[in-house]
């Protein structure tokens, strides 16, 4: 199944999803959530949140996984946060540990809002030697933590 969703999701980003949608909107089926929906709530998140270059869109489409996850599995919502808290931290960390950094500026070391930044990442195939290998990562790491 974790195959699956690793080639929907690099499809999907391919296809001009960003890197929030494409973690999310792969879950879609296999937790039973509205694909209309994730694509939704998760627009604003590529690019480190709006091209802002803060916490990488594959990291906050994975902390939505966690959640979507929680919610469906603990009817108590005090269950539900402490359960996705400690599997955002646990994520974080898996994550920090393959990459050194959850930020996004930092993971692409360019400026992606500017002209001529996101040129010098088209240019320097960063989209696919780094995003989607962040893509990648998280969903392996989502699969790790669901598992447990």
């Amino acid at each position: 199944m974790m195959k699956q969703i690793e080639e929907k999701a690099i499809e999907s980003f391919r296809s001009g999803l960003n890197c929030a949608q494409a973690v999310l909107t792969a879950h879609a089926d296999e937790m039973g959530f509205d694909n209309n929906l994730a694509l939704s709530v998760s627009c604003g998140f590529g690019g480190g949140m709006g091209r802002l270059q803060e916490t990488c869109g594959a990291v906050t489409g994975s902390f939505m996984v966690l959640g979507i996850n929680n919610c469906k599995k603990f009817a108590d919502n005090s269950k539900r946060k402490e359960e996705t808290y400690r599997m955002v931290q646990k994520f974080s960390e898996k994550f920090n540990q393959i990459h050194g950094t959850t930020n996004c500026r930092s993971l692409l070391k360019c400026e992606i809002k500017t002209d001529e930044g996101h040129r010098y990442a088209k240019e320097h195939n960063l989209f696919e030697t780094v995003c989607e290998k962040c893509i990648l990562d998280s969903i392996r790491i989502i699969d790790d933590l669901l598992q447990k």
